[in-house]
């Protein structure tokens, strides 16, 4: 039995089918097997088909799937990763990947994925380099010549409250101090001054135990043994317990003496101590004497230190301002703890603030000050003068800090610059434009500054560590100076935080931030002698005749100094950051680097995203679900009878051809008949495909 040969016309309509969805480029391919299976459907059905049961396959299944595993596919349907690479190397206008591909020769093939690999590395160093400079600034400078508001000046007497007022609160501590004195170093207090050469120096304690020298000891150690030390009080040794702190200089190496002074502190909850020595017993006493003597004024009341301060009348002798008079109405009082009555000019009183029209010192603040040298405390303060700080209306006045000295007997001449600087905040710096977003609370009823974070810092990690605020500060919220009575563990606790905020332990100077904008005044200062030999015979008894109200004694030219404050030039210097990049200068530069080591531009580097990231991902993915399907079926597939596979087809993939036909096997048990001559219409090479191929035909019953 021969198999039945299909028609013309069902030819063109499979073929039509099968044509329909196949791409120009696989056509060719596609016409050279149409004679091989048109030849193949004129032999006998037994030759394709073996006797034994088979899977019956739909019309055209197998030559379909046999013509698109065969297909050309490229592109982002490529099935693999290496063909859709070469498929983007062959098509992209990226220089460099397409000699990859096309070069001739594994030397050529390997330079250029060198070369390749080179110029992407060196675009990506030039890209990171531009993102991490991204955030850069560009200083400028204007100098801008125009009137300039005058700046606050604070003025304080070095000496804060006058010795016949405190002498009485302070008797007993300075008892001690001199009793130290002439145990440790066997000498009297010079007696020059009239008012102390009533006072008698006795080395007795006069019936009254001491209390600061036992509180607080001073001692003396030798420098061959640090165990024990000589006690001021009682001027023999005696063992030292605790740490030895040595408080000098770590910077500045000062030759070493025989003998240290120093004073210990003890915790009274618990045993430790902690022994604070000087390179110079003056330092050791100053410090010794200043720790009881916050002690002390801790419980007097503000009003009461105003009045046994200086006033401003007394302070200020005379006064002129841009070639005016003033007077003490023109100064505000500012009472520090440390310095006593301060005043300060130009405060923003009534919401006006003063300027200047030209500079020179004529144009400036002119003031002489009464020192008064002879009400100053010999223990706390060893100079005399006066103090000066520049600033502006709003912020507070660190005169212990950042105070210019002004001599007595002298005229000092400070000539200002004004520098105002505007800083980028985040994420150009860390500035901050208020210290709103700084964790700290600010204590001072003053703008926020650096200094003023440092000080309320610490000033709050005293209250939280020690349970009261230190003399020298503002006062935090419901909260209280330390003192002997209610906290008598608090110069210990002092001193501990002090050297934990000195070694930046407390974290103050990580959290507090610099300001983004704030005014400087750069101070040239200059001296001369003031009054002149010729000149003090007329001008001390003038002053002393003006005077006459609130200085009841005659002038001495070291209780007088003169302070001149001024602009020099009226050229204010700005000095502003901006930023250094944009987003469109920054994408500027990307397309530089992208062109000059690739020839490359935005939309190759969309294609080099689509294809690296969407086309592979896709890829993969295609290729796991594909996995998954198949491992579904299989463990789902219903069990079933098996087909026999003719061994002789599984020789080749191919689709059979007449000459291939001819050389397969018989069937097992069956024997081929002869084959007849064959027609020589059936070796025409025919257009379409028969509905149905003779191998895939099951012979008639007979």
């Amino acid at each position: 039995m021969q198999a039945v040969q299909p028609t013309e016309g069902k030819r063109k309509t499979a073929s039509e089918g099968m044509w329909a969805g196949v791409s120009p480029e696989s056509a060719l391919s596609l016409e050279a097997r149409e004679c091989e299976v048109t030849h193949f459907s004129s032999l006998p059905l037994q030759l394709a088909w073996p006797s034994s049961p088979i899977l019956i396959m739909a019309p055209g299944e197998k030559i379909k799937a046999k013509i698109k595993k065969n297909l050309p596919v490229t592109g982002p349907q490529a099935p693999t990763i290496k063909e859709l690479m070469r498929w983007y190397c062959l098509n992209t206008n990226t220089h460099g990947c397409r000699r990859i591909v096309v070069s001739r020769g594994r030397l050529r093939r390997l330079l250029w994925v060198l070369f390749t690999l080179t110029a992407v590395a060196l675009i990506f160093w030039q890209c990171a380099l531009l993102i991490s400079s991204f955030y850069t600034v560009s200083v400028s400078i204007k100098v801008h010549f125009q009137k300039l508001d005058f700046p606050a000046v604070t003025i304080c007497n070095i000496n804060p409250y006058k010795y016949s007022a405190v002498r009485d609160l302070l008797a007993d501590l300075e008892q001690e101090t001199r009793t130290a004195l002439k145990n440790l170093y066997g000498f009297p207090e010079n007696k020059s001054r009239k008012r102390r050469e009533a006072e008698s120096w006795t080395s007795a304690w006069e019936g009254t135990r001491p209390k600061f020298l036992k509180l607080v000891p001073l001692l003396a150690f030798s420098q061959d043994e640090t165990s024990k030390a000589r006690d001021f009080l009682t001027g023999r040794k005696r063992k030292v317990s605790g740490s030895i702190i040595h408080k000098a200089s770590d910077v500045m190496h000062v030759h070493e003496s025989k003998e240290v002074v120093g004073f210990q502190l003890c915790s009274n909850d618990t045993s430790k101590c902690a022994v604070y020595t000087f390179s110079s017993g003056v330092n050791a006493i100053q410090e010794w004497y200043k720790l009881h003597y916050m002690n002390i004024m801790a419980q007097v009341p503000l009003e009461k230190k105003i009045n046994m301060s200086y006033s401003a009348e007394e302070l200020l002798v005379t006064c002129f301002f841009d070639g005016m008079s003033c007077d003490a109405r023109n100064f505000t009082l500012f009472h520090h703890p440390m310095y006593g009555n301060c005043y300060t000019f130009n405060n923003r009183e009534n919401e006006t603030i003063l300027s200047t029209s030209m500079g020179g010192s004529e144009y400036g603040l002119q003031v002489i000050l009464y020192i008064n040298e002879e009400e100053y405390n010999p223990f706390l303060v060893s100079s005399t003068g006066a103090k000066v700080i520049v600033h502006r209306q709003d912020e507070y006045p660190f005169i212990e800090d950042i105070g210019t000295e002004i001599e007595t007997a002298m005229a000092t001449s400070i000539g200002m610059h004004l520098t105002e600087s505007f800083k980028l905040s985040e994420p150009y710096s860390q500035c901050t434009e208020d210290g709103s977003d700084v964790p700290i609370s600010n204590i001072y009823n003053a703008a926020y500054s650096l200094q003023i974070c440092l000080h309320s810092c610490f000033q709050t990690k005293m209250v939280e560590k020690c349970g009261c605020a230190q003399y020298s500060q503002p006062l935090p919220p419901a909260a209280n100076y330390c003192n002997y009575q209610q906290h008598p563990n608090w110069m210990y606790c002092y001193y501990q935080l002090h050297q934990a905020f000195v070694r930046e332990e407390l974290g103050c100077q990580s959290v507090c931030r610099e300001a983004c904008s704030f005014k400087e005044w750069t101070l040239t200062t200059s001296l001369a002698q003031w009054p002149s030999e010729v000149s003090e015979k007329w001008l001390l008894p003038v002053l002393t005749w003006d005077q006459g109200q609130q200085i009841k004694k005659k002038l001495n030219k070291t209780d007088l100094a003169k302070l001149l404050i001024f602009y020099k030039d009226l050229n204010q210097r700005s000095i502003m950051e901006s930023p250094a990049n944009s987003i469109e200068m920054l994408l500027s530069n990307f397309g530089g680097q992208l062109g000059l080591w690739m020839s490359c531009s935005v939309v190759c580097v969309i294609e080099i995203i689509e294809v690296f990231f969407i086309d592979s991902f896709s890829i993969i993915a295609r290729r796991q679900w594909h996995k998954a399907k198949e491992w579904w079926a299989r463990r789902h597939a219903p069990p079933g009878p098996q087909g026999q596979d003719n061994l002789g087809l599984d020789i080749d993939d191919d689709l059979p051809t007449f000459t291939s036909a001819l050389r397969l096997p018989p069937a097992p048990g069956t024997e081929v008949p002869g084959t007849p001559p064959p027609r020589y219409n059936t070796l025409r090479l025919e257009r379409a495909f028969s509905d149905q191929l003779t191998d895939t035909q099951m012979p008639a019953e007979s």
